[in-house]
């Protein structure tokens, strides 16, 4: 079964499947050779369903290789809608970095829309797994969340289990199966929060509350620091904070100081100019050659 969604006319599917790593994360994956972005769906059916994402002409095309019930058909469409970011006003943005000489390929090129899961609570697992360790590190837990615990769809691929899958397991279980080390009592503490109801994070996806307040209420699940608050806001659509990590200060130090690591207060003055959209300023002159890259 075959859906053509439009996109806005600044949309770039591939800038936007390789805005960041979570196109390496499953139920993520990238083909290369063709150019398209799949994982697995849960989209109210006995099963979830793999759907495989390309761009069409002035739009994308989403195959799932099987027939879906128009309820099924319209909730995946805006799961999809939701993940590529098809929805998010960009103008505001490519306004502010036109005369920015390291910037101003930004809008030309359709960057800036930031590959998101599904779910709040599935970027909330996959974020908490790639505090103080190697991207590596990361693969391995979340493959391991994902083959051990998610749900398998016709073609055996699988979705990113419920958190009630995740909270029924035991602490044991993460730091054996999935290698999360101290992470594991994050883990299950955050998905015992959100299948109790709780912990309610996706309505952080349409909170009023200010930046720097959504923020502290963010860092009251454990294990989640500035980083990792930062780095759920930009997904959730807030670019306040840089989400500063070893990756991006030393991208920094390369590109901006001559090769030295910069104090985080440095390169919080450099993009202050940018003001509500600083995260997404930094992110996409760290990432402007990641496309040169694949």
């Amino acid at each position: 079964m075959e859906i053509l969604l439009e996109t806005p006319a600044t949309f770039n599917f591939q800038r936007t499947a390789l805005s960041h790593g979570w196109y390496g994360l499953l139920p993520f994956e990238l083909n290369e050779d063709q150019w398209s972005l799949s994982r697995v769906f849960d989209v109210g059916t006995k099963r979830p369903v793999t759907a495989s994402i390309q761009s069409h002409r002035n739009g994308l095309a989403v195959d799932t290789n099987e027939q879906l019930s128009a309820k099924a058909a319209a909730r995946l469409v805006s799961q999809i809608q939701h993940i590529m970011r098809l929805d998010d006003d960009m103008t505001g943005f490519y306004a502010l970095l036109e005369n920015e000489e390291r910037l101003n390929w930004v809008a030309g090129a359709g960057a800036g829309r930031m590959l998101r899961s599904p779910t709040v609570f599935e970027d909330l697992i996959k974020t908490l797994c790639t505090t103080n360790c190697s991207w590596s590190a990361t693969k391995k837990m979340v493959t391991s969340i994902v083959q051990n615990l998610g749900t398998p769809a016709k073609d055996s691929r699988r979705a990113f289990p419920a958190p009630e899958v995740l909270a029924a397991q035991t602490e044991d279980f993460y730091r054996t199966e999935v290698r999360a080390g101290y992470r594991s009592g994050y883990l299950l503490e955050a998905s015992a929060r959100v299948a109790s109801g709780e912990l309610k994070v996706e309505e952080w996806l349409h909170s009023s509350l200010p930046t720097t307040e959504l923020k502290k209420e963010i860092k009251r699940v454990k294990g989640v620091g500035d980083y990792a608050a930062e780095n759920l806001l930009k997904l959730i659509g807030r670019y306040d904070g840089l989400a500063l990590d070893s990756w991006l200060r030393a991208r920094f130090a390369e590109n901006h100081n001559r090769g030295r690591i910069a104090t985080d207060k440095k390169i919080e003055r450099h993009y202050a100019r940018f003001k509500e959209w600083r995260g997404l300023a930094m992110w996409c002159d760290m990432t402007r050659d990641w496309l040169d890259q694949i």
